[in-house]
C-alpha cells in the first residue's frame, strides 16, 4: 500500500507564485469589478482542498499590522460576519463601542510562500467596518482606497506610489524587545553601503526577503546594503497607492519573518543606533490622467509641470501640519538630524538630499516627487492618503508664488512635542483626517511621548526603543 501522507497543505513554487500574484495584482490595477473577483476567490478556496486557513490583515491607526487565521471553512461560512473587540487596538474604539465588523478585500488576494509562512495558507487585506457595515473612520487603508477611487471617478486620475524602505538587521531574535536589558543592538554587518559577500549573514537575509516580495508580486528592481552598518534596502516598482501601502506592510512583514528564522531581527525604527544614518521610507509620488504622467513637463523647472509644483508647494505649506503623521514617533526625531543625510529642511531641491522634497531625475514616464522626511514606521495609508490629499487639495499661502521652495530655509520639527502641538493645532490635518480621528491620533501620539523625556539627550533611551518601534502585533501595548 501507497504511502499517504498525514498533511497535504498547498506548498506553491516561487515561479508559480509570483505569476499569481502578478495576475491578482494585474486584476487590481485593470479594476476588475470586485464581485467578479469575490466569485472567482470563493470558487478557489472552495476547491482548493490543501487550503487550511485565510489569514485576514487589518491596519490599526498607529500603523501596526493585525493578523487573525481563519479557518478555511469557517471563512467561507462566516465571511459576511466577521467581528472583532476594536477596544483592544489602540486608536480604535472605546470600550463602550468595542463591537467592530472586518469586510474581506478580495481583489487584496496573495498566495504565500509555504518555506515562510507555513503550508495551506493564503492572505487576504480586510477593511475595518462600522457596526452597521458603514466604513470605520480610523481605518486608513480604507480612507485611501476611496479616496483613490473618487479621484479616479472625477477626472480618470491614478495616484501612483513606491516606497523605499530601510530597515536594520541585527543579530538575536526579539532585539528590539531586549533593549533594555541589553542597552544596545549588535550589528550583523559592517560592510557598509552597497557592500555584501555573497553568503555573508546581511546577503543572505536580503537575498531571502528579496526572493520571497518577488514571490508575492512586488515587480523587485534592486537591493543592496545601505550606508550604515547592517542597514537594508529592498526596491521594487512603481503601482498604485493602496496596492503600494499594502506592499509596505508586506514587505515589513516579510522582513520580520524572514529575519526571525535566521535568529536575527530586521528593525525598522528611524533610529536605532547613534552615530550612523537612520532608517528611512522615502515615498515617491505621481499622478497620470489618460496614460499621461501630468507631473511630466520637459520644459518646466527640474522637468516638472506647473500640476507637480502646485503639489510640492502644497505638501511644503503643510509640512508641519502632517510632520506628526509621516513621523510620529519619539524616535523619528532623531533620525532627521542634518548631520546624516536626513531631510530636516522644508524645501525641494533637485540635488539636496537634506531637502524634505527632492525631484529625481525623469522623464515622460519615470517624472515624480519624492517625500524623503517619512520614517519607515509611520502608517504607510495614513502617510499616502495624507500626501496626496495635501498635494492635491491642501492650502496655499496668500504669497505663495516662489515663497514656499526658494526664500529662507524653514525647518522641521526636532521633537514630537512640537510636532503634536503643530498638528494638534492645524485646522487642515483636522479635516484630512475628520475630528474625531485627528483627537484619537494626537491622544495616542501624546502617551507614547510622555514614555520618554521633553529632553532626548545624546543617546537614545530604552523606553524609546520599547514603546515606539513598529510592532506587527499587540505583545508592548499591554503594558501601557
Amino acid at each position: 500500500m501507497d504511502h499517504i501522507p498525514l498533511r497535504d497543505f498547498l506548498e506553491i513554487p516561487y515561479d508559480k507564485l509570483e505569476d499569481g500574484n502578478l495576475q491578482a495584482k494585474q486584476q487590481r490595477i485593470d479594476r476588475v469589478p470586485a464581485a467578479q473577483i469575490q466569485e472567482e476567490r470563493i470558487k478557489y478556496l472552495t476547491d482548493e482542498k490543501r487550503i487550511k486557513a485565510v489569514t485576514l490583515c487589518f491596519t490599526d491607526l498607529e500603523g501596526r499590522l493585525h493578523m487573525l487565521d481563519y479557518d478555511k471553512k469557517f471563512l467561507l461560512k462566516s465571511a459576511d460576519n466577521l467581528t472583532f473587540d476594536g477596544s483592544s487596538i489602540r486608536g480604535f474604539s472605546q470600550q463602550a463601542e468595542s463591537d467592530l465588523r472586518l469586510a474581506i478585500d478580495w481583489p487584496a488576494f496573495y498566495w504565500l510562500p509555504a518555506d515562510i509562512f507555513g503550508p495551506g495558507k493564503v492572505l487576504v487585506f480586510g477593511e475595518v467596518r462600522e457596526r452597521d457595515g458603514a466604513p470605520y473612520p480610523a481605518d486608513m487603508r480604507s480612507r485611501l482606497k476611496l479616496f483613490a477611487a473618487e479621484l479616479f471617478k472625477k477626472g480618470g486620475t491614478i495616484a501612483h506610489a513606491s516606497n523605499e524602505i530601510e530597515g536594520f538587521l541585527f543579530k538575536g531574535r526579539d532585539a528590539e524587545r531586549q533593549y533594555h536589558t541589553i542597552g544596545h543592538f549588535e550589528f550583523i554587518s559592517t560592510g557598509g553601503y552597497y557592500h555584501s559577500l555573497p553568503g555573508d549573514a546581511l546577503r543572505t537575509f536580503i537575498d531571502k526577503s528579496a526572493e520571497a516580495q518577488r514571490a508575492l508580486g512586488f515587480a523587485n528592481e534592486k537591493d543592496h546594503p545601505e550606508v550604515a552598518p547592517s542597514q537594508f534596502e529592498m526596491n521594487y516598482s512603481y503601482t498604485e497607492a493602496c496596492i503600494a501601502a499594502d506592499q509596505v506592510q508586506l514587505y515589513k512583514l516579510i522582513c520580520r519573518q524572514v529575519a526571525q528564522q535566521l535568529d536575527m531581527t530586521a528593525c525598522f525604527l528611524p533610529k536605532p543606533v547613534t552615530g550612523v544614518n537612520g532608517s528611512g521610507m522615502h515615498t515617491n509620488l505621481s499622478l497620470t490622467s489618460g496614460g499621461r504622467n501630468v507631473f511630466h513637463d520637459a520644459k518646466g523647472e527640474d522637468g516638472l509641470s506647473a500640476i507637480g509644483w502646485s503639489f510640492i508647494d502644497r505638501i511644503l505649506a503643510n509640512a508641519n501640519d502632517i510632520c506628526l503623521i509621516l513621523n510620529s514617533s519619539v524616535n523619528s526625531y532623531r533620525r532627521l538630524d542634518p548631520h546624516f543625510e536626513a531631510p530636516n529642511q522644508i524645501k525641494a531641491s533637485a540635488i539636496n538630499r537634506g531637502a524634505m522634497v527632492r525631484i529625481p531625475l525623469g522623464n515622460e514616464k519615470s517624472a515624480r516627487v519624492e517625500v524623503r522626511s517619512i520614517a519607515p514606521d509611520a502608517n504607510p495609508y495614513l502617510a499616502i492618503y495624507s500626501l496626496l490629499r495635501t498635494g492635491i487639495e491642501g492650502p496655499l499661502p496668500e504669497d505663495a508664488e516662489n515663497e514656499i521652495r526658494r526664500s529662507r530655509t524653514r525647518f522641521l520639527p526636532d521633537n514630537i512635542y512640537d510636532a503634536i502641538r503643530l498638528f494638534k493645532s492645524s485646522r487642515f490635518a483636522m479635516e484630512l483626517m475628520s475630528e474625531e480621528v485627528h483627537a484619537k491620533f494626537a491622544e495616542v501620539k501624546q502617551m507614547s511621548a510622555d514614555r520618554c523625556p521633553k529632553s532626548l539627550g545624546a543617546y537614545i533611551k530604552a523606553a524609546e526603543v520599547q514603546f515606539h518601534h513598529e510592532v506587527t502585533n499587540q505583545y508592548l501595548w499591554s503594558k501601557f
